[in-house]
Protein backbone atom coordinates (compact mmCIF):
# COMPACT_ATOMS: atom_id res chain seq x y z
CA UNK A 1 0.00 0.00 0.00
CA UNK A 2 2.82 2.56 0.54
CA UNK A 3 4.10 1.79 -2.77
CA UNK A 4 0.87 2.88 -4.54
CA UNK A 5 0.82 6.22 -2.60
CA UNK A 6 4.15 7.00 -3.16
CA UNK A 7 3.86 6.26 -7.12
CA UNK A 8 0.57 8.26 -6.77
CA UNK A 9 1.96 11.36 -4.85
CA UNK A 10 4.62 11.29 -7.80
CA UNK A 11 2.46 11.05 -10.64
CA UNK A 12 -0.11 13.22 -9.39
CA UNK A 13 2.19 15.75 -7.90
CA UNK A 14 4.83 16.42 -10.92
CA UNK A 15 1.74 15.92 -13.69
CA UNK A 16 -0.09 19.01 -11.31
CA UNK A 17 3.45 20.92 -11.29
CA UNK A 18 4.04 20.42 -14.80
CA UNK A 19 0.35 21.77 -16.25
CA UNK A 20 0.69 24.38 -13.62
CA UNK A 21 4.30 25.49 -14.74
CA UNK A 22 2.49 25.17 -18.15
CA UNK A 23 -0.49 27.45 -17.35
CA UNK A 24 -3.14 25.27 -17.59
CA UNK A 25 -5.84 24.88 -14.79
CA UNK A 26 -6.51 21.68 -14.22
CA UNK A 27 -3.04 21.46 -12.61
CA UNK A 28 -3.91 22.28 -9.82
CA UNK A 29 -7.12 19.24 -9.54
CA UNK A 30 -4.23 17.25 -10.72
CA UNK A 31 -2.19 18.53 -7.89
CA UNK A 32 -5.12 18.29 -5.23
CA UNK A 33 -5.42 15.02 -5.74
CA UNK A 34 -1.75 14.32 -5.48
CA UNK A 35 -1.71 16.32 -2.21
CA UNK A 36 -4.68 14.71 -0.65
CA UNK A 37 -3.02 11.51 -1.19
CA UNK A 38 0.07 12.84 0.54
CA UNK A 39 -2.23 14.01 2.93
CA UNK A 40 -3.13 10.28 3.68
CA UNK A 41 0.04 8.96 4.17
CA UNK A 42 1.52 11.27 6.51
CA UNK A 43 -1.88 10.40 8.54
CA UNK A 44 -1.17 7.02 8.44
CA UNK A 45 2.37 7.15 9.26
CA UNK A 46 1.74 9.75 11.99
CA UNK A 47 3.89 12.49 10.58
CA UNK A 48 2.43 16.09 12.61
CA UNK A 49 4.67 18.25 10.74
CA UNK A 50 4.18 16.82 7.19
CA UNK A 51 0.67 16.40 8.36
CA UNK A 52 0.14 20.43 8.85
CA UNK A 53 2.25 21.26 6.03
CA UNK A 54 -0.12 18.72 3.48
CA UNK A 55 -2.93 21.03 5.27
CA UNK A 56 -1.89 23.99 4.07
CA UNK A 57 -0.91 22.76 0.74
CA UNK A 58 -4.52 21.51 -0.14
CA UNK A 59 -5.72 25.01 1.01
CA UNK A 60 -3.36 26.64 -1.39
CA UNK A 61 -4.37 24.53 -4.17
CA UNK A 62 -8.09 24.91 -3.62
CA UNK A 63 -7.07 29.00 -4.23
CA UNK A 64 -5.64 28.14 -7.38
CA UNK A 65 -8.95 26.28 -8.10
CA UNK A 66 -10.82 29.09 -6.88
CA UNK A 67 -8.78 31.76 -8.59
CA UNK A 68 -8.50 29.88 -12.10
CA UNK A 69 -12.19 28.61 -12.22
CA UNK A 70 -14.23 30.82 -10.75
CA UNK A 71 -12.36 34.12 -10.24
CA UNK A 72 -11.22 34.58 -13.71
CA UNK A 73 -14.94 34.21 -14.45
CA UNK A 74 -16.21 36.86 -13.15
CA UNK A 75 -13.09 39.43 -14.65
Amino acid sequence: MDNLFAAGIFIFGSLGLLLVALKNKWGFVIGLIGQSLFLIAAYADKQRGLLVFSIVQICVWIFGIYYWFYKNKKD
